[in-house]
């Protein structure tokens, strides 16, 4: 019996919840993050998303634009990623509005907020 004869397949499937995984906030960032992630300049503030089911960050930027003046810097409906810009206390805001209603609404888990 030879080597490939022993092999073990072994099968992965992801099963998300729903929950926002991470809620960031980047104040002031080096002006090089911009350039790398292909951003506008000129917000003071980064917000960064990442939700479960990755359907769930359109929900999550549109509550995030209605609630203060952030821009959509990226958005991922594959991966659950969202990028916010905006001044340090519109993303903040914004983030603290995107947690707390996908936490009322649809019952997801929440991160605490954090920032850098």
């Amino acid at each position: 019996m030879s080597f490939e004869d022993n092999k073990e397949r072994v099968i992965q499937e992801y099963v998300p919840g729903k929950q926002v995984t991470l809620a960031h906030l980047i104040a002031n960032p080096n002006r090089d993050i911009y350039t790398k992630l292909g951003l506008e300049e000129g917000a003071s503030a980064i917000g960064i998303l990442t939700i479960t089911p990755s359907e769930a960050s359109i929900i999550a930027s549109d509550i995030a634009t209605k609630s203060g003046d952030v821009r959509i810097g990226f958005i991922d409906r594959f991966s659950g990623s969202v990028v916010l810009t905006g001044d340090v206390s519109s993303v903040e805001s914004a983030l603290q509005q995107v947690v707390y209603s996908l936490h009322e609404i649809l019952d997801f888990s929440i991160p605490k907020i954090t920032r850098s």
